[in-house]
């Protein structure tokens, strides 16, 4: 049986040229922040020019749109104009109720939930989910933010996790940490940020090919 390679998502990007360059290290998704107080936000047009590059160039790599707390109609108008998403991240307080209407509405793109961990209870509250979701996204629970601090979940949270749908970690995801991750954690994907930018929705290439050739050594 051949074993899949850890996928490995860019988050935060915020340009056509560094989408592609990005896309061409061989990652398997990269996601655009929708929301507006993050300082890696991009406009919904700026949003669309992206993805329709990344359709055109790279279609394999899956076009995550991160979003948090949006009302449902808000989630029509962006699907409609911009149909070349087709990864919904769920970043914020949304429900099962709420998902559940996802994915009966909107069938044709992936549905992920980030789940904010800041405790053991946090983790035990997300298998309800599971028949209404693609895939669970763990994050370091931060006051100040909702994703991007590049703060870790606590270790004694990682070990032994099993969810019924893929996993993905985020959260300060570093070159020094991913032997840690690869080998003692294992989880489905790794979502990467603020550790590899300059500033702010800038990633350092050099910095990002370092890192996800790290990922890919270990990861035999």
């Amino acid at each position: 049986m051949t074993v899949s390679k850890t996928q490995i998502k860019i988050c935060g990007i915020t340009s056509v040229t560094q989408a592609l360059e990005i896309a061409r290290l061989g990652v398997n998704a990269i996601g655009i922040i929708s929301v507006e107080e993050s300082p890696r936000y991009v406009l919904p047009l700026k949003k669309k020019e992206i993805f329709e590059n990344l359709s055109k160039y790279f279609p394999k790599v899956k076009r995550v749109s991160v979003i948090k707390n949006v009302p449902m109609n808000k989630i029509l108008e962006s699907l409609q104009s911009n149909r070349n998403e087709n990864v919904l991240q769920l970043h914020g307080d949304e429900n099962i109720n709420y998902c559940k209407k996802i994915k009966e509405d909107f069938q044709q793109i992936e549905l992920w939930k980030a789940f904010r961990i800041k405790r053991a209870q946090d983790l035990k509250n997300i298998s309800p989910y599971s028949n209404f979701i693609d895939a669970v996204l763990l994050d370091s629970w931060n006051k100040e933010t909702y994703g991007g601090s590049g703060i870790r979940i606590k270790q004694k949270y990682l070990d032994d996790l099993k969810f019924e749908n893929n996993w993905w970690l985020a959260g300060g995801i570093s070159i020094e940490w991913v032997k840690n991750i690869i080998e003692d954690i294992k989880p489905y994907g790794i979502d990467i940020s603020s550790s590899i930018e300059i500033t702010p929705g800038v990633k350092d290439i050099s910095k990002t090919k370092e890192l996800i050739d790290a990922i890919r050594s270990l990861d035999l």
